[in-house]
């Protein structure tokens, strides 16, 4: 059975997502939005799925890898790669199938970086899209959003000192 598989990301004005390979603001409302719809299952023996590649999982804090109580998939190119606690993989279909054949998963989220949301943007369910108000001078860009995709609904907003921001829901109209 094929899961549902979204996008998680959030964007400055510019479609900025990066700064030297890290997150260029710390938003703890945005991180706490992005936990919440990770981790959120409808049964409470499931778990949902992250794919990312190795970039960003290097990019996490040790302590926060794996990303707890979700299922891990890294990406990369190297067959050798060892991530503990994630399975390594050598492409994002190879992911996205072992996640849709677990049948503990229930949803499977794209959590980076720029060269994954380039490769996935064609083939995701939605996009989970925070809209973070201001140019943070970012080196590594999320993709234009296809036209086949709609702004479904509003889902939030915050404001963190002078930082506000917006969470809102892409779908996929070709997926319907």
């Amino acid at each position: 059975m094929k899961k549902p598989v979204y996008i998680i990301v959030a964007v400055d004005s510019k479609n900025g997502i990066g700064k030297r390979g890290e997150l260029p603001w710390r938003i703890k409302g945005e991180i706490r939005y992005f936990k919440e719809r990770t981790l959120k299952v409808k049964d409470p023996k499931n778990q949902n799925a992250v794919i990312m590649g190795r970039n960003t999982w290097e990019s996490l804090p040790e302590k926060f890898r794996p990303l707890p109580n979700r299922k891990n998939f890294v990406l990369t190119s190297n067959p050798t790669f060892a991530a503990a606690g994630a399975k390594a993989c050598v492409s994002l279909e190879q992911a996205i199938s072992l996640a849709n054949t677990d049948p503990q998963v229930e949803k499977i989220f794209i959590i980076g970086g720029g060269k994954v949301f380039e490769q996935a943007i064609s083939i995701v369910d939605g996009i989970y899209f925070t809209a973070v108000k201001g140019d943070f001078n970012c080196d590594i860009f999320f993709p234009e959003i296809p036209e086949y995709f709609e702004e479904v609904k509003s889902l939030g907003h915050g404001k963190e000192g002078n930082i506000e921001y917006d969470f809102l829901l892409y779908l996929n109209k070709e997926n319907d």
